[in-house]
């Protein structure tokens, strides 16, 4: 039930949210065609919002490459992410919810590390 722990950190890190999964899943199926956003837009059924932020994760990720007018593709930067974006189809066709938990999960303990930040505490002696 567990998942490859690279996986995990490229969920956390890279990925982030299960419309960034369902946004670099649906580019993978055709790894040559450039998306346009818009085309995005309506194939998932999302909104630009989610569509513009997924795709400025994934490349921030190296996990798709825009053009100068903004069209994106499936191209991740080394053969280790494109490993493990074919595991990520794998557990995600067959095991959605482990996924969505593993995503929810890795969030919370940002918002965590972050609310930490801000915890008064006692003077150390």
């Amino acid at each position: 039930m567990f998942l490859d722990p690279r996986l995990l950190d490229l969920l956390s890190g890279t990925i982030a949210s299960v419309w960034g999964v369902e946004v670099l899943l649906l580019m993978r199926q055709q790894p040559q065609r450039y998306w346009k956003r818009e085309d995005l837009v309506s194939e998932l059924r999302s909104s630009s919002l989610v569509v513009d932020q997924s795709l400025h994760q994934l490349e921030r990720g190296g996990l798709v490459v825009s053009d100068e007018d903004g069209s994106a593709r499936f191209a991740p930067a080394t053969s280790d992410l494109s490993y493990l974006i074919d595991q990520l189809d794998v557990e995600y066709r067959s095991r959605p919810a482990v996924v969505r938990r593993a995503i929810v999960s890795g969030s919370g303990s940002k918002l965590k590390s972050f609310s930490d930040a801000f915890l008064i505490r006692k003077p150390l002696e």
